[in-house]
């Protein structure tokens, strides 16, 4: 994915790229679903094979065996409304793999489509990639306590609003991740997202940490919602809470908070 690209793809330009044969497809299903069946030409990678090791020399051996080269294009689909998808999509830009995009539907919505399904595997030869960090879209914890200090860095927290209320890293702003998506889209239109940040008085030239709740599947989601929007200054805090906490670092609850109040609209 160049970065002035949008970073999803839509299920009519895929068939086309289908067809063309010249797209490495990830399908981030459990084994047993994909072999039950698949979209046509693409490859398996369970999202826990990557999370059992998710260093970039890891994730760079796995890109290799799924016959991804540098330039090669490469589009990341789930059946779970884009959360495991976006994790593994982040993981391939963040070692350097640019032309990487997210299918804007999920599986059961492809075949809803009516496109075409397969339970064939394709043939895949391993191929050399290499190693480019991109520590920018990347925040540690160490980074996200001394930047959320700062005037224009706004820290978003995509977990469930009730867990949100519980307690939450200390000046967080909440965006349930259930609010990004749209009726049959993984992520909302331009014009939807903005009205959301808006909303919640959060600017587009702000520098936006997201984190949910463990491993950065939620706010991986997030991050590419925000990055839909050509925002220039996205991280993902890929370990998000479960570090934070574990780290002993601050942590805030929602005083007198509305728990009935589920909305984030």
């Amino acid at each position: 994915m160049t970065r002035q690209e949008t970073p999803l793809i839509n299920a009519d330009v895929l068939r086309e790229q289908i067809i063309k044969n010249n797209v490495r497809i990830i399908d981030v299903r459990r084994k047993d679903d994909y072999d039950q069946g698949h979209i046509k030409n693409s490859v398996n990678l369970p999202l826990a094979n990557l999370l059992a090791d998710p260093s970039p020399e890891n994730i760079i051996k796995i890109a290799e065996e799924l016959g991804i080269q540098d330039e090669t294009p490469v589009v990341v689909y789930d059946d779970t409304f884009g959360a495991l998808s976006s994790r593994v999509v982040w993981a391939l830009q963040y070692i350097g793999h640019e032309n990487v995009k997210l299918l804007d539907v999920t599986f059961s919505q492809w075949k809803e489509l009516g496109l075409e399904v397969t339970t064939e595997e394709p043939e895949i030869e391993p191929v050399k990639h290499s190693l480019n960090l991109r520590p920018e879209i990347m925040a540690t914890a160490e980074y996200l306590e001394k930047a959320k200090e700062k005037k224009n860095v706004v820290v978003i927290d995509n977990r469930e609003r009730l867990n949100f209320l519980e307690q939450h890293i200390p000046g967080a702003i909440n965006i349930p991740y259930r609010t990004l998506a749209t009726d049959g889209r993984i992520i909302r239109n331009k014009d939807g997202m903005r009205n959301l940040l808006k909303n919640r008085g959060i600017s587009e030239d702000a520098e936006i940490i997201t984190y949910c709740g463990s491993v950065g599947t939620l706010s991986g989601l997030a991050f590419y919602a925000l990055k839909s929007l050509g925002l220039p200054n996205v991280k993902l805090y890929v370990h998000s809470f479960k570090e934070w906490k574990n780290l002993e670092k601050p942590t805030q609850k929602q005083e007198n908070a509305s728990y009935w109040d589920l909305s984030a609209e």
